[in-house]
This record gives C-alpha cells, structure tokens and sequence, in this order.
C-alpha cells in the first residue's frame, strides 16, 4: 500500500451515516491480527471514528481493495523453531500532521515467526527524536516482559 497515505480530518464533507465507516474500520482493526500489513493504515483510519468524512470512507475502500487483491502477504508459521526471541522497535518522530505526536511501532518475533506487532501514538509530545526513541524501547520492553 502506498506509505504517504494523508487523512486531514477537515477534507471532505462529513457522513451523514458514520455507522457503516465505523463497522468497516472495526472489522479491518479485527483483520490487522493476521494482516500487519495493513496495520499502520488502520490505525490512521480508526482515528476519525468520531467525525468521519467522504475522504476517510474512500481511504477505507482502497484499503478493501488492496486486501481483495492476489495475495501477495501472510505470516507462515514454521514447525522447527529455534526459539530466539527477537525484537525491534522504530519511530517517526512527529509525524502526525495534525497533532504531531510520534508514531511508535515495534515487532516481535520467535525465531522467524512474528508473535507481536503495534503501531501507536506516542501519549506525549517528544521534545527530541533521542526522547521519542526512548519510549518507544520503552514500550517494547513492557511488551517483552
């Protein structure tokens, strides 16, 4: 999917029905469980629950799209595992447009197999990038333990 995917919460006019985008973003948020590769996208997405627009809707299709596509993604579990746990965490410092907080994200895996995945705002306004990595090491340590 194409990374520069731009929500502005004020583009378009808003729905006059917000049921069927927060239905369509709530079973997408389900789906993120074998599919982290929509992840990110849902995320932006879920962020406009409240007030959702006609642009937001459109985003919602054009991911439904890309999923109704070949499969080119999944997760393959092997049988022989050598049990080495992994972890990498990564952040984009201010990156929200509208609100610029960080966005966190971190991956897990159990030798090749993928066990946990989160892309998040940070709850805080990181002074530096230095900052915003701290937490998001943070925040990957909570989920290892």
């Amino acid at each position: 999917m194409d990374q520069n995917l731009k929500l502005n919460p004020d583009d378009g006019t808003i729905l006059p029905d917000p049921s069927s985008y927060r239905r369509l973003v709530g079973r997408l948020l389900y789906l993120t469980i074998t599919r982290p590769d929509i992840s990110f996208f849902v995320n932006m997405l879920s962020q406009f629950m409240q007030n959702p627009r006609d642009s937001h809707l459109t985003a919602v299709f054009h991911v439904l799209r890309y999923l109704k596509g070949p499969p080119r993604h999944g997760l393959f579990y092997l049988a022989q595992c050598n049990f080495q746990l992994s972890a990498y965490s990564d952040v984009d410092w201010a990156s929200c447009p509208t609100t610029r907080r960080t966005t966190t994200s971190f991956f897990i895996t159990l030798g090749n197999s993928p066990i946990s995945w989160s892309t998040k705002k940070q709850t805080i306004v990181s002074q530096s990038s230095t900052e915003a990595e701290y937490h998001a090491m943070a925040m990957t340590t909570c989920e290892l333990v």
